[in-house]
């Protein structure tokens, strides 16, 4: 089965919660962004990283706006389940931005990221995190390979309608916000889950905002 939740932020109890022991063998868990693990490089991380690689089941997470870029990118990139991935340990792996991916029969498309980034340390280029003209397009054309259909889409943001139900204090639409618009229009999907706004919220019929919550992939 898969499974979804929201932003982590380095809580290793998120791992220890009761939610989480329905998973077995075999099955996925996939946070939409703000893992926040992969930071410092350190022994004490990596123990930490190698923990969570050895749950029974995979562990995949996109980037979101809490994440050291330069450390994240630093992993090699491989293939698996039909798209790009960079291993970080075991079963824990980080879904790359406009990859699609075949888990348990269904298609799943991927696209990290936000319009802020909350933590840029000294000597991080700036590239590692920005969303780029070939992240978009890259996302785009594997749709178009995939004949612009997926069962899930996984992000840390969402299109500018589903923010503005979030926030809607907020009126401006970000780069990040025009294109996922963009994504919504070409694609043919069933269920979009996203992270970032740290709420638990189903907007029916497609969408799902996720935070602590972990919920099973029913389609």
């Amino acid at each position: 089965m898969i499974y979804i939740t929201g932003d982590m932020h380095a809580d290793i109890t998120r791992f220890k919660d009761k939610s989480l022991k329905k998973l077995k063998k075999g099955d996925t868990l996939i946070v939409c962004g703000d893992f926040g693990f992969v930071w410092t490089g350190s022994k004490r991380e990596k123990n930490t990283l190698d923990f969570i690689g050895k749950r029974k089941y995979n562990v995949l997470f996109v980037d979101g706006c809490n994440e050291n870029f330069k450390e994240l990118n630093s992993y090699e990139t491989s293939d698996w389940c039909g798209g790009k991935v960079k291993t970080i340990s075991g079963n824990l792996r980080y879904l790359m931005r406009g990859e699609i991916y075949t888990i348990e029969d269904k298609k799943i498309f991927t696209f990290g990221g936000s319009n802020s980034i909350e933590k840029i340390d000294e000597g991080d280029d700036k590239k590692d995190f920005e969303i780029t003209k070939e992240h978009t397009s890259h996302g785009i054309e594997n749709l178009e390979l995939n004949g612009d259909k997926v069962d899930i889409i996984i992000t840390h943001d969402a299109p500018t309608n589903i923010r503005s139900i979030l926030e809607s204090d907020q009126k401006q639409s970000f780069f990040i916000n025009k294109y996922l618009d963009t994504i919504r229009d070409i694609t043919d999907f069933k269920m979009w889950y996203f992270g970032k706004y740290h709420q638990n919220k189903t907007i029916p019929p497609h969408y799902h905002c996720l935070f602590t919550d972990v919920v099973k992939v029913e389609i």
